[in-house]
């Protein structure tokens, strides 16, 4: 096993941690946004109004998504675990 392939997927890991966190995030940003936008013209200025949205946009995105997310793991680690024997090499 050479650099190029421990570099290869390291940059596979990654990609699927960005491409399976990015959803999650996305909501998190969304709903912050949302809630400053809302603070800003309401005036209303408590630091800790946005905490239950997010908590509660994120429990429902990982709902929606967490199988998707789970698959795009599992499938990762079965080619991680099926290509082994190449590894030790």
């Amino acid at each position: 096993m050479s650099i190029d392939d421990v570099v290869a997927i390291a940059n596979s890991a990654l990609y699927l941690i960005i491409k399976t966190s990015a959803p999650v995030l996305l909501v998190s940003l969304i709903i912050g946004l949302v809630i400053s936008i809302f603070q800003t013209v309401t005036s209303i200025q408590e630091q800790t109004l946005t905490f239950v949205p997010k908590i509660l946009g994120v429990f429902v995105a990982i709902m929606l998504l967490g199988h998707w997310m789970l698959n795009e793991m599992a499938d990762f680690m079965t080619g991680l675990w099926s290509n082994f024997s190449f590894y030790v090499k």
